[in-house]
């Protein structure tokens, strides 16, 4: 599956018609005109938005610019759309009003209203709009409308007591009710033709228009220090995923970072087996594991680093994190330095590639534990163009704990970037070589004066379950490359020393080779030249 957020465009036409006739068949299968669309399309192109799905559009939000002087608090949908005409649009205009959102009913469990609503949010930032407001509908107000008025039945939704699949779903979304509107809507007979006024507000507006706020840099990060427990079956170890990937979403982060080896309690059942032969029936979850962060990544739209897994291919054990993106799409990292318990508990051999990975905000670099205490590795990344590194581990002690930390912070300072750490903590007595864990993840800084004095942006209590959320700017990154204090990775003596993958190496990769008598096919080696 493949989702993608964009403009609505003239030729996405028959699909929107097609979606909206299932929206609304319950209230008689109304549908926007093509001329209609053709006119938002040629007034006010940016501000109309589509889900697409493996091709078809299943979503939509439209919108226009008013003056909302112009219309104050009491006014229907008639006269804030021109009677249908957007003769309202108002390129000078200070709020992005919604005059439409819906999502096809085979497509509502994709969370794909968020989706539009997000881009409606970003839209109102870059245009320094001092808000968004729409008159929404509560379309299950008819079901008790003959015991509460419109505001009792409103209060209700806000406190829970009643579910409202339109307002619910805003309330949800930051948005707060203004105003109850009478007869907004005529013929809505669901929403006996109230509505709400809702208004989300912009914190980045500022009143000089040639001021404009800079916010596509803040990138936010979600960290979670994993409880290792047994599970009862696969379903509850989702669950607890799936706990944590939505407390992150409501947070909006962009990126959910696990653990390495946050599945390993699901080798309880392989305990009475040899060490390499349960670690080989634990590979057997990985595909499934790695298919449900695929789904949750793009139904709580965050782009999921997936911790790391046991992988078995062609007879070779790997140690394998995943790329989950928000949009459908993945991608993996196979660890490169193995360490000597994993070799001889397990048989597990390295990975052998090197390189970053595109991100709707972003170039990111994923290594995994052991593989951050080799900097060559970071700074092949950092020339790459790595913006954010990210760095699931699993350590059994304080001093390898220890060294992973000071590692990870080093490899922020040196290549200018900024590195989440994610680990796993608690006992595990039943899995072998598993059963005792020390963390404190966090997130690292350079160290200037555009970042915390100790170069710590967020850290976790040590040994306890929990998640951090911290916000990360990328635009300090470049600030910091053309005026920091030191200037790390310009100063490099590159006429004397130089790190690179050897040609070996990326000749085996782009072979693919898996055979063991293949005289190319080696780990990439770091090298230092003349």
């Amino acid at each position: 599956m493949h989702i993608q957020t964009r403009n609505l465009k003239k030729e996405d036409y028959p699909d929107l018609k097609e979606a909206m006739i299932e929206v609304y068949s319950g209230i008689g299968g109304d549908y926007w005109e093509k001329s209609k669309i053709n006119k938002l399309l040629s007034v006010f192109p940016e501000g109309q938005f589509c889900v697409e799905v493996d091709g078809k559009v299943v979503a939509c939000a439209l919108a226009i610019l008013i003056k909302y002087d112009n219309f104050g608090d009491s006014h229907t949908y008639a006269e804030i759309t021109g009677n249908y005409t957007f003769k309202t649009h108002n390129e000078e205009g200070d709020y992005l009003y919604g005059i439409e959102v819906f999502v096809h009913p085979d497509f509502r469990d994709l969370r794909l209203g968020r989706r539009l609503y997000d881009a409606r949010k970003e839209l109102c930032e870059q245009l320094n709009l001092k808000g968004i407001l729409a008159g929404g509908r509560i379309p299950n107000y008819n079901k008790y409308a003959d015991d509460l008025s419109p505001r009792e039945y409103i209060a209700k939704v806000k406190q829970k007591e009643i579910y409202d699949p339109t307002l619910t779903f805003q309330l949800s979304n930051d948005f707060h009710v203004k105003k109850v509107l009478r007869g907004y809507l005529p013929g809505d007979s669901e929403s006996k033709e109230y509505a709400t006024l809702l208004e989300w507000n912009n914190i980045y507006y500022v009143d000089e228009k040639d001021k404009k706020p800079h916010t596509d840099s803040i990138i936010r990060l979600g960290v979670v220090q994993w409880q290792m427990r047994p599970f009862r079956n696969l379903q509850a170890f989702f669950d607890q995923v799936e706990f944590f990937v939505n407390a992150v979403s409501d947070y909006r982060a962009d990126f959910l970072l696990l653990p390495e080896f946050f599945n390993t309690p699901l080798m309880a059942d392989f305990n009475g087996l040899p060490e390499p032969v349960a670690i080989r029936k634990l590979a057997d979850y990985t595909e499934p594991v790695r298919q449900k962060l695929s789904e949750f990544a793009i139904s709580y739209n965050v782009n999921i680093v997936g911790g790391s897994m046991p992988l078995v291919e062609d007879g070779k054990l790997y140690n394998v994190a995943y790329l989950c993106r928000r949009d459908g799409s993945w991608e993996e990292y196979r660890k490169i330095h193995i360490t000597p318990n994993e070799v001889r508990h397990y048989g597990m051999v390295g990975g052998n590639e090197i390189r970053v990975f595109d991100t709707d905000c972003g170039k990111i670099g994923i290594v995994i534990c052991y593989d951050v205490e080799f900097p060559e590795l970071s700074r092949i990344l950092g020339s790459q163009g790595m913006q954010i590194l990210f760095v699931p581990f699993l350590t059994d002690t304080q001093n390898g704990y220890t060294r992973v930390r000071h590692c990870a912070q080093a490899r922020a300072i040196e290549n200018e970037c900024y590195v989440a750490i994610s680990g796993c903590v608690g006992n595990l007595p039943r899995v072998q070589n598993m059963d005792i864990n020390y963390a404190q993840s966090a997130v690292f800084t350079p160290s200037d004066f555009q970042f915390p004095t100790n170069a710590v942006k967020a850290e976790a209590t040590p040994n306890t379950e929990l998640m951090i959320i911290a916000d990360v700017d990328l635009s300090l990154l470049k600030e910091l490359h053309e005026y920091g204090s030191v200037q790390v990775v310009k100063d490099r003596r590159t006429d004397l020393y130089d790190v690179s993958v050897k040609k070996a190496a990326r000749k085996a990769l782009k072979k693919k080779s898996t055979r063991e008598d293949d005289p190319e096919m080696v780990p990439p080696v770091i090298v230092v030249a003349d």
